[in-house]
């Protein structure tokens, strides 16, 4: 069975310190930090690189990151917008111990349609600068599977049947209506 073009990364958190009023309610928030080309002695298992009271950096080593045929557009459009990137969807990990909350990455893709699913579902999604190399690796996998559906031709408006609001065919007809907004009888 023939696999899928991939490549591996790992994914840094950071938690940093909030600025300004909000810090009265939340002290701190996490982001993403970067994503990184996957090295062996990163390992497989997340650990914390850093920490401080102010700041800690988390390392997620060993995330595959395939590309799809049928995902061809989504990575057509990433690889041809201003700013290719990576999108990580990643969630809160509430440990049952008590211990301090921390962001873990669920998913990384590189196709818009992945990123607007994840959304749609109203989960965190951050995005990270993908490097020259992914990106011609991401354009060249689009340009060979992604066909752009032909445009039809519209046909122009007043060609087009009337219908009501429902739908349903309408008929005008211009015969036994008032002439210039006169009255019969006079008046």
């Amino acid at each position: 069975m023939p696999t899928r073009p991939q490549i591996r990364v790992a994914v840094l958190m950071r938690r940093e310190p909030v600025q300004g009023a909000m810090a009265r309610w939340q002290p701190w928030r996490w982001v993403l930090a970067d994503v990184v080309p996957h090295e062996p002695g990163f390992g497989e298992q997340p650990r914390c690189l850093r920490t401080s009271e102010a700041e800690a950096l988390w390392l997620y080593p060993g995330w595959t990151v395939e590309l799809f045929t049928d995902d061809a557009e989504g990575y057509w459009l990433n690889a041809t917008s201003p700013a290719p990137a990576y999108f990580v969807m990643w969630r809160m990990n509430e440990p049952e111990d008590g211990s301090e909350a921390v962001a873990v990455p669920q998913a990384v893709s590189l196709s818009y349609h992945d990123a607007g699913r994840w959304l749609d579902a109203q989960e965190t999604v951050e995005t990270s600068v993908a490097t020259p190399d992914v990106v011609a690796w991401i354009r060249g996998f689009a340009e060979q599977h992604f066909v752009p559906e032909p445009k039809r031709r519209q046909r122009p408006q007043s060609f087009q049947r009337l219908t009501d609001r429902f739908g349903q065919p309408v008929s005008i007809s211009t015969e036994g209506k008032r002439k210039g907004g006169q009255r019969e009888g006079g008046a």
